[in-house]
């Protein structure tokens, strides 16, 4: 143990007015502006830090982890130095400062911790061109709720000094304790550092059959499986996990090495940019592909010949098939929750299954409070995050170890799984386009434009013909969720037109960048018909998108041909 103390100081600073989180308690921005405005980082830390009530901040334990991108190692040490100043007691950090964002919510429910900070932009791009983000994990191991995020926000307005031990300086590498006297202070200051996947992995052994998943990665009718980790967080987790718990052959995983710029590739598991997996995939080798982002949350699933597994897919799936999983033998099913862009897939599973559905704004934030008050077991949204009440968060490993387990219990290929799962439950066409980096102005006045149209009263009962299709508005809203268990209100998360044969377009503005705006249009077709699912999604969308595009006139009023990704 150091035995000088260190000292602690008062900062004067001057507050800066964007330091609003997006959904979560999050804070996205350019790496630049962090790194060139000064304060800027110090700033929101001290807020974030301050929105915790000081009898519970004193002594307190909170979790710390990155998903490696650039600038991490410097926003680590600057969140250490000011939570020993803040009155924090103890922090746990991944060795290296590592953390998945599914392992920091582990840790903090495991260790009964106050909360968590994890320093990530999520599916963004890395390194100095890239985007950095601070994210406030509270008690329950979930992202901030919205009044947590409000006050930290009232806070930063006002900001005019932050606490700071510039001194303190912990070695990220070296597993074990390190303690710390500081000035003024009668208990040392405590830093763990802690085994990126143990505590994870202990979970995840408890959740699962891992003999059933293992003797499919090995035994005489074993498959071979790709998995791709994109350079981000989750390249020590697929190596530990897959390959050496599991025995999936080492060079089963690609891009495992966490790079501060993602090889300079965005983390961002989609057709877009995973375009390695899906190449190897489409060769016919391998019968599972799985591709995860920047912090681990996120995931996208591929069968042989790179089938792709679309996310709302995905989780009415999973949903149909939990009986494999013995943590849900065990707990049951309470029901489920998917955002309200997610296709109705989930629903037609829900209503066989006699549980309910409760479908809430984009953010995983509300499906916390669901899974807190024991109401929903499996919750999910279109843009790859599935995750159950074993944790707080969308978790990416969890759900291929899900998709693992229904392969081996059903001894079928991943496309035989969906064929049959449409059969079943009918087949939901769905496709999202995703408008980046538009003028946030322009993207302002697009939606607004649009409110003003579907919600009129003429716009209801309208027609659409497009070719030999003809589409009869039955209802428009502009979404508004009431949360059942608090009763909490909020309004204008995206515009919804529902048609008479139960076809979807939806609007949304992206909240969880700040440097540009994304505007995100979502189709949903569903067909009941098994000799109709053979189909391409755009073919059979095309004409839903056409209305889209025409109501909306994005193309003329932002000089785009079409949209950035289309998932």
């Amino acid at each position: 143990m150091d035995r000088t103390p260190i000292p602690v100081l008062t900062v004067q600073t001057a507050p800066y007015e964007d330091q609003r989180p997006t959904g979560g308690g999050g804070l996205r921005r350019p790496t630049g502006l962090f790194e060139s405005q000064r304060n800027y980082l110090p700033n929101f830390v001290q807020s974030l830090l301050s929105s915790v009530d000081l009898r519970d901040r004193q002594g307190c334990t909170m979790v710390v982890g990155s998903d490696g991108r650039y600038f991490s190692k410097t926003a680590i040490e600057i969140v250490v130095q000011m939570a020993a100043a803040n009155g924090i007691g103890r922090l746990v950090i991944g060795q290296n400062g590592i953390l998945s964002t599914p392992a920091v919510s582990c840790i903090i429910r495991k260790i009964k911790a106050a909360g968590g900070i994890i320093l990530t932009a999520s599916h963004s791009p890395g390194g100095p061109g890239g985007e950095f983000g601070v994210k406030f994990e509270v008690a329950n191991g979930g992202p901030a709720p919205d009044i947590v995020s409000d006050k930290i926000y009232q806070i930063s307005k006002t900001l005019e000094e932050y606490a700071i031990c510039p001194d303190l300086r912990v070695d990220l590498s070296r597993l074990g304790r390190q303690e710390f006297d500081l000035e003024n202070k009668f208990k040392p200051f405590r830093v763990e550092i802690v085994d990126s996947v143990d505590i994870y992995l202990n979970l995840l052994r408890s959740i699962f059959d891992f003999n059933a998943i293992r003797n499919l990665l090995t035994g005489p009718n074993q498959i071979k499986i790709r998995i791709d980790a994109m350079n981000g967080v989750m390249g020590p987790y697929v190596r530990r996990i897959l390959c050496d718990e599991l025995g999936a052959p080492a060079n089963s995983a690609i891009n495992c090495i966490p790079l501060e710029d993602f090889g300079g590739q965005p983390p961002d598991p989609n057709l877009t940019y995973a375009t390695a997996l899906l190449e190897a995939m489409r060769g016919g080798e391998y019968g599972f592909g799985a591709a995860f982002d920047a912090d681990g949350d996120r995931y996208m699933i591929l069968g042989q010949n790179g089938f792709f597994v679309n996310a709302s897919d995905s989780l009415a799936i999973i949903a149909a098939n939990l009986s494999c999983i013995p943590y849900f033998c065990q707990m049951g099913v309470r029901g489920f929750g998917r955002s309200m862009p997610t296709s109705t897939a989930l629903d037609k599973v829900a209503k066989v299954m006699k549980v309910p559905v409760y479908e809430t704004p984009t953010g995983w934030r509300y499906f916390s409070n669901l899974m807190d008050s024991g109401r929903c077991s499996l919750c999910g949204e279109e843009s790859f995050g599935t995750g159950s009440d074993h944790l707080r968060e969308k978790d990416g490993l969890w759900a291929v170890l899900v998709w693992l387990s229904i392969l081996a219990a059903r001894k079928q290929s991943v496309e035989e799984i969906v064929r049959d799962h449409w059969t079943k439950f009918g087949r939901h066409y769905y496709c999202r386009f995703d408008y980046e980096a538009l003028e946030p102005r322009t993207a302002y006045f697009i939606m607004r434009d649009l409110e003003t149209l579907i919600t009129d009263k003429s716009f209801s009962h309208q027609q659409f013909a497009v070719g030999n299709n003809i589409y009869s508005v039955e209802r428009t809203d502009s979404f508004e969720y009431i949360d059942p268990v608090d009763g909490t209100v909020t309004k204008r998360q995206g515009l919804r037109i529902i048609f008479s044969d139960a076809s979807r377009l939806i609007f949304r503005m992206s909240a969880s960048s700040h440097v540009r705006a994304t505007l995100r249009i979502y189709a949903e077709s569903y067909e009941k018909d098994p000799s109709q699912h053979n189909k391409e999604p755009q073919a059979v969308l095309s004409p839903l998108i056409a209305i889209a595009l025409k109501i909306s006139q994005i193309h003329e009023r932002t000089g785009r041909k079409g949209p950035t990704v289309i998932t």
